[in-house]
């Protein structure tokens, strides 16, 4: 079977495009190491394909997800490498802080949240950054700027910018990312580029030890609708998987939750006061919708954004702090009939 395989390797067009492949990739690499990433040239070889299919090597194998399940790998491992690969992608844990980033987990809701927030800060005028998981068709639908997925010549650009510094320094003794990892690095990267006023990032799963928690200042932090999932990663009763949620939370750093079960508001309660973080609870009337759960948060994350300390457009910060606050933007987004029923805020530690 070996001797068949390199056989087919050498005579036929499989092989051949391997060849040609690697010989691109080989190019791509010299040319990353000889050119800063602001202006990496792009070779007819370096095609979007490529690109997808050198990425999806990266895909973590099933021995490493089932030790990942079954608690045999340390699960602060993934967040505790992401400072090293960003060193290496040419990025710092300090850049990050200028991309002001809304940062939100969850169980329930947390991907709809992230969408509404995102929709309602274009409205008022931001570029926005928006990256989420995962992806229904293209992988570049997780990377999204203004609302719209990068286009394939952005991602293959950007792609072989980050892979190629990562790839050159494994000779130093390092590795490379995990598949999930590299995107997060990638969005980051493409952010910083593309000049975002700010970006909303979704947590992958969890929060504490997530490596989108690498973000030191984040302008807001928000919690979804909480529930049971990921139990073989994040605990099997709610009070864990709220314990893992609220490792997002910053001090200083505004945070929402939308009302909880009793048990994980507790948690959640426990971890504002021990990281010093004040945490707004939104009330939803009955009358919220569908969704009841997401627009509330939604409009607080927005609310906050626009009264944060980030670049504002002209005129957006006055406008939001007036009457209606966020709902007129809310309003185009979802229409009328979606408006939530806002209650009164439960702020807590009190």
């Amino acid at each position: 079977m070996a001797c068949l395989l390199r056989v087919l390797l050498r005579h036929s067009a499989f092989g051949a495009s391997c060849s040609e492949r690697d010989s691109v990739f080989r190019l791509a690499s010299w040319a990353v190491r000889n050119h800063s990433t602001q202006a990496a040239p792009h070779f007819p070889g370096m095609e979007y394909q490529d690109a997808i299919w050198t990425l999806n090597t990266l895909q973590s194998n099933a021995s490493v997800l089932q030790q990942a399940r079954s608690g045999q790998r340390d699960p602060r491992q993934q967040l505790l490498s992401m400072p090293g690969f960003l060193e290496r992608a040419g990025l710092t844990v300090e850049q990050l802080d200028h991309l002001n980033i809304i940062h939100i987990t969850g169980t329930k809701g947390k991907g709809s949240t992230c969408a509404f927030t995102e929709r309602i800060l274009r409205t008022y005028g931001f570029r926005t950054g928006f990256y989420s998981s995962p992806h229904l068709v293209q992988v570049r639908e997780r990377i999204r700027i203004d609302g719209r997925p990068i286009s394939n010549e952005l991602f293959t650009k950007y792609f072989w910018q980050v892979y190629g510094r990562l790839d050159e320094t494994k000779a130093h003794g390092g590795t490379m990312p995990a598949y999930f990892r590299f995107l997060t690095i990638l969005a980051f990267h493409i952010f910083l580029q593309e000049k975002v006023d700010l970006a909303i990032i979704e947590v992958g799963i969890g929060g504490a030890y997530d490596c989108t928690n690498v973000v030191r200042r984040p302008w807001v932090c928000g919690i979804a609708s909480l529930g049971i999932d990921h139990t073989q990663i994040l605990g099997d009763t709610i009070e864990k998987i709220a314990w893992q949620k609220a490792g997002i939370f910053k001090p200083g750093v505004p945070a929402f939750t939308v009302r909880q079960p009793q048990e994980a508001m507790a948690v959640l309660r426990d971890r504002a006061r021990e990281i010093q973080v004040s945490v707004r609870v939104r009330q939803v009337g009955a009358a919220a919708g569908h969704q009841p759960h997401v627009f509330p948060s939604a409009v607080a994350v927005s609310a906050a954004s626009l009264s944060g300390p980030g670049p504002v457009p002209g005129g957006v910060r006055s406008a939001a702090a007036g009457p209606g606050g966020s709902a007129p933007a809310l309003q185009r987004v979802a229409g009328p009939a979606a408006l939530p029923h806002l209650a009164a805020e439960e702020v807590w530690p009190r």
